[in-house]
């Protein structure tokens, strides 16, 4: 087992989704269990699914940026500047220094849609649109490189791309940059918006939901794909800081399928064991655990069973997933999000859309919101390929 880290402050955080921009948006949803889950109504051949689709992301980005113009970025920009995530940052720039700040975020599509939009429209010659040559655009590092420039930042910049646990897995890697003193403040999060290589091909895995997600529920009938923008700064601790805290996390990779979990939940236990002991924890002083929870069959299975042994009937475990829909890359921000969102407030969300849990589930699993004294919560992140993640928090110092 890894020893205890020193923990994390987190000075800023902030999400934006289909429920819509910022932790008020989140708040509001959660206490009155509000989808934001529609009818697919994306691109050209909309399958027949439903989506958690983000409002307002059509006007380009400012001029000053129109060479990074493209959807997720367009999403990104929109998540930079809720809650006033962009402000804190320019703060922490000023305390400390532009290269002194890392930007560490997670993707798995990145800018994948610029590249399809210039596919479709190739010159008589066979090129892409004069607007859409830019190579900055059609690389998986683009959204890295547009949000240093929009946060006016030179530090190291990092690109984690480990399917549905990259935004999660950004802490980790922001973390140990912070301990080994390489940076001394990190932008974390991530951004994926929806495309047609993501919704044809969760399609053509007979993974997509033609009905709103139902994860845990005994009908369960598969996934819906969203897209989020999601960011938090993360500094060195104080002493006697009273605030949220990243204090631990765990990753592993079981690789026991290319899109199937470990039957067992090795790896995502591995991944939850290492989280504990870096935060010095045990799991009954865990109170909360915002879960993967995709609402496909074997996943919700495998990490029901995982919860089920290794957590007392008093915590509180639910999944997102039928307020924003699956956001891939970005998953891991916004169930992070969540659980900050709990630890503040003491609001915990339920399981929206869902009605009858599979007898699988434990007590821990609930389907409705709850109020109550959160100190130490948990975010599941498992992505394909049997990449796992875990991160801890904590409101204050834990004994």
């Amino acid at each position: 087992m890894p020893d205890p880290i020193p923990p994390l402050r987190i000075t800023a955080y902030t999400a934006t989704s289909a429920i819509g921009a910022g932790r008020g948006a989140m708040l509001a949803a959660i206490d009155g269990q509000r989808s934001g889950l529609r009818a697919n109504d994306f691109g050209p051949a909309p399958l027949a699914t439903w989506i958690g689709r983000v409002d307002g992301l059509d006007a380009p980005l400012p001029a000053a940026f129109a060479h990074w113009d493209c959807r997720n970025h367009r999403l990104a920009w929109k998540g930079l500047h809720a809650d006033g995530f962009a402000d804190a940052v320019a703060d922490a720039r000023r305390r400390l220094s532009p290269s002194r700040i890392a930007v560490v975020l997670g993707t798995s599509t990145s800018s994948i849609g610029a590249t399809e939009d210039a596919y479709r429209m190739l010159d008589a010659d066979g090129r892409f649109p004069a607007a859409l040559r830019s190579t900055r655009l059609h690389t998986p590092h683009s959204l890295v490189g547009f949000v240093q420039e929009a946060l006016g930042l030179s530090g190291p910049g990092l690109t984690v791309s480990t399917a549905c646990s990259s935004s999660a897995k950004a802490f980790a890697v922001a973390e140990r940059m912070l301990r080994i003193g390489l940076v001394d403040a990190a932008v974390v999060g991530g951004a994926d918006s929806l495309c047609g290589s993501v919704l044809f091909g969760f399609n053509a895995l007979q993974l997509v939901s033609p009905e709103p997600c139902r994860p845990f529920d005994v009908r369960r009938s598969g996934i819906n794909l969203g897209e989020a923008a999601g960011f938090a700064l993360l500094e060195r601790a104080l002493p006697g800081d009273a605030g949220l805290r990243l204090i631990g996390h765990g990753e592993a990779s079981d690789a026991h399928h290319m899109s199937a979990p470990h039957p067992q939940g090795l790896g995502a236990e591995r991944a939850l064991d290492d989280a504990l002991a870096r935060a010095g924890v045990t799991p009954d002083a865990v109170d909360h655990i915002n879960l993967h929870g995709t609402a496909s069959a074997k996943n919700d299975e495998v990490e029901a069973a995982l919860v089920a042994r290794r957590f007392g009937a008093r915590t509180h475990a639910s999944s997102t997933k039928g307020f924003t829909g699956h956001t891939l890359g970005s998953a891991g921000i916004v169930e992070a999000v969540f659980s900050l969102l709990a630890l503040e407030t003491g609001l915990m969300p339920g399981t929206p859309n869902s009605n009858e849990l599979d007898p699988v589930c434990g007590p821990q699993i609930r389907l409705r919101p709850a109020q109550g004294d959160v100190r130490v919560a948990l975010s599941h992140s498992f992505g394909f390929g049997g990449t796992n993640c875990v991160l801890a928090f904590a409101r204050g110092r834990v004994a």
